[in-house]
């Protein structure tokens, strides 16, 4: 079923009887020529490209519980390619235009909404860092401007420019980043890959690896042995937990990142906004809640939730850019568990193991990074050699010194 605003109209008309489900809810089966564990937004999208655009055929989606309930749906929604280093800015301005063009693409609703998103200035040192920041995105065919303290003031008027703690002298704007409704993402990655006939497995965690003469064939999972040609391994903070099923150890740790959002306001932010003096950011939901969040918990975890100490850190950072919404409620919160890798980037590669693949190490990427980081990841899949944006993403790099360290921070993940 295509849908479209004929359809709508249509079924409104007649009761609403003609509606089918997004997705098929198969069992699987005994073979597939390509197996993809993890049902979140980078393997929905791998499985969707890989059908899609390399023309693969027999191809499963497996997603120890349902789609929608892992970091795709538990994030702040934001997508930006404003980035400086080479092995990253081509990769996500990459990832903007296929954001740009998704919803036309699976013919589903995303709700898209390109309101721009502006970092803050507070000195002069984090100006000439912007500026330069702001060139790499040129060279690389990204949009960025520069504003003024004036032009910040008549966008956002009730942030308080001049005699705060902070005082803002400016931002760089990427109008062409926004917000993306993060599980209609994932509803449409999976109907887009059903209707390619692509099997989405729910409720199936695979428990085991089987290897025959050094290659992997098949995985061991809750709903019986399935074999693959090839297995690709996209489970986000999952991922150190699964590969040392296959006897591999990571470079990265996993630890819990919380969102918030407040009660509903009147429209008061119309786009997104991060400090330039802690972490935080912050938009605003179509439904009015300002959604918001900040650094990572310091401890490693594979829990979907986190402390309270955060928390206060966050809201902490909101406060002091945002002194207007101090009277605004907390409605909820929740956690997304992180693989954060050494250099804070991401690794889309083959594995030592014939047959092995993974995309992982996204830290606070994962979501920006969907579209891309799926059709990269099929395109490795499919042709055994790296997409030309993603070809810096390599597990050697730490061996070699090639690390990505977009926040100069140094190779440990909680700095990232």
């Amino acid at each position: 079923m295509r849908y479209s605003g004929l359809r709508v109209i249509k079924e409104a008309l007649t009761g609403h009887k003609g509606w089918t489900p997004a997705w098929r809810d198969p069992d699987p089966q005994s073979q597939y020529d390509y197996v993809i564990i993890g049902g979140g937004g980078h393997g929905l999208a791998t499985a969707y490209y890989l059908a899609k655009e390399f023309g693969q055929k027999k191809i499963a989606v497996l997603e120890k519980g349902w789609i929608g309930g892992g970091n795709v749906g538990r994030n702040t929604t934001i997508i930006r390619s404003n980035y400086l280093l080479d092995g990253n800015e081509p990769f996500y301005e990459f990832s903007l235009k296929l954001w740009e063009g998704l919803e036309q693409d699976f013919n589903y609703n995303a709700m898209v909404s390109q309101r721009g998103i502006l970092n803050l200035i507070h000195t002069d040192a984090q100006r000439d860092a912007f500026i330069r920041r702001g060139n790499a995105m040129f060279l690389n065919g990204a949009d960025a401007e520069l504003l003024t303290t004036r032009q910040i003031k008549e966008r956002y008027p009730f942030l308080n420019t001049n005699d705060a703690r902070f005082p803002i002298k400016g931002g760089l704007a990427q109008h062409r980043g926004g917000t993306v409704r993060h599980d209609a993402v994932a509803w449409g990655y999976a109907r887009g890959a059903d209707s390619r006939g692509v099997d989405i497995i729910q409720n199936c965690e695979v428990t085991g690896f089987r290897r025959e003469n050094g290659k992997v064939v098949g995985v061991e999972t809750s709903r019986g042995y399935i074999g693959a040609g090839k297995v690709g391994c996209a489970v986000a903070g999952s991922s150190s937990r699964l590969m040392s099923k296959v006897d591999m150890r990571l470079p990265m740790e996993s630890h819990v990142l919380q969102a918030f959002v407040s009660e509903g306001l009147k429209p008061v932010m119309p786009g997104v906004v991060t400090f330039g003096a802690g972490h935080f950011y912050c938009s605003q939901s179509d439904k009015g809640g300002l959604v918001f969040g900040g650094d990572i918990d310091g401890y490693n975890t594979y829990a979907q939730r986190g402390n309270l100490p955060v928390v206060e850190d966050v809201c902490e950072g909101g406060m002091a850019i945002f002194p207007a919404f101090g009277r605004a409620r907390l409605l909820r919160m929740w956690g997304g568990v992180m693989d954060m890798s050494m250099d804070g980037s991401p690794i889309i590669d083959r594995t030592h193991i014939d047959g092995l693949y993974f995309n992982g190490g996204w830290c606070y990427g994962g979501f920006k990074a969907t579209p891309a980081s799926g059709f990269c990841f099929a395109h490795l899949l499919a042709k055994d050699t790296p997409h030309p944006t993603a070809k810096a993403y390599r597990f050697d790099r730490f061996e070699k010194g090639l690390m990505i360290d977009e926040k100069g921070m140094g190779a440990q993940p909680n700095l990232h």
